[in-house]
């Protein structure tokens, strides 16, 4: 199974994913943590080497999100029954021009920032991604501006170990949160809406999480994944099923 999970933060990504893992593993006989590397400061830095990071000049995060991105689908990774993404591309295309100082007009990189240059970028991306994985399915996480502030608010930034110990798709600890400011949120999830609408993947599916409880929105995943599994997951399944 390949799927590439992006929203605003706190749309509930991180627990979505947690529970896809799990179901995974119960219904699949196995599965891939997420890779969630691709908002600044990577959740693979700690430290001052986080701190370093986030405040590298725009043309250093630009190379580097670049090759981290590129990295994430080469074929090595699809060469295994499951790969798994947070945000990826589409994530960059929304947060680079307006957080990291690149990818957009004025943005502040000297190059490779035209208008709309991340956006241009995402679209390359799923292009190799079609190649290689042509089943890939895309899931927009959402919430309404309201739960997503009141979401923002009431973080407390749990300990790191506690993290890893309880999310199975976290194996870097913490996901990395604070990017989004209260005051662009409206704009962020508009951003995400139009990059998921523009996407060239095929597969694509909306879960919202606005009033949904967490069984809630774990069902609406497993009736919507279910016409996008490959004839492999379907077997690996049944597998399971019959044992």
């Amino acid at each position: 199974m390949n799927v590439i999970l992006i929203g605003c933060e706190f749309s509930g990504k991180t627990t979505l994913a947690d529970q896809i893992v799990k179901w995974s593993e119960r219904n699949l006989g196995a599965s891939s943590h997420f890779h969630d590397h691709f908002t600044i400061p990577s959740t693979e830095l700690t430290g001052q080497a986080a701190a370093e990071y986030k405040d590298a000049h725009p043309q250093v995060k630009e190379m580097f999100q670049r090759f981290m991105i590129t990295y994430h689908i080469s074929s090595a990774f699809y060469s295994h029954a499951d790969h798994n993404l947070m945000g990826l591309h589409i994530e960059e295309a929304v947060y680079a021009p307006l957080y990291y100082g690149y990818g957009g007009e004025n943005s502040g990189a000297p190059t490779r920032s035209p208008r709309g240059q991340r956006t241009e970028m995402a679209r390359r991306i799923e292009e190799e991604i079609l190649k290689k994985a042509p089943r890939t399915v895309l899931i927009l996480m959402k919430a309404s501006p309201d739960v997503i502030k009141g979401r923002m608010r009431a973080n407390t930034f749990p300990n790191p170990e506690i993290i890893k110990s309880q999310y199975l798709s976290k194996p870097f600890g913490e996901p990395t949160r604070g990017v989004v400011q209260e005051a662009d949120v409206e704009f962020v999830l508009k951003r995400f809406e139009e990059e998921f609408e523009a996407s060239l993947l095929k597969n694509k599916i909306v879960v919202d999480t606005t009033s949904a409880t967490l069984d809630e929105t774990l069902k609406e995943f497993v009736t919507k994944i279910h016409p996008h599994l490959s004839y492999f997951d379907q077997q690996r399944m049944q597998n399971i099923q019959t044992t």
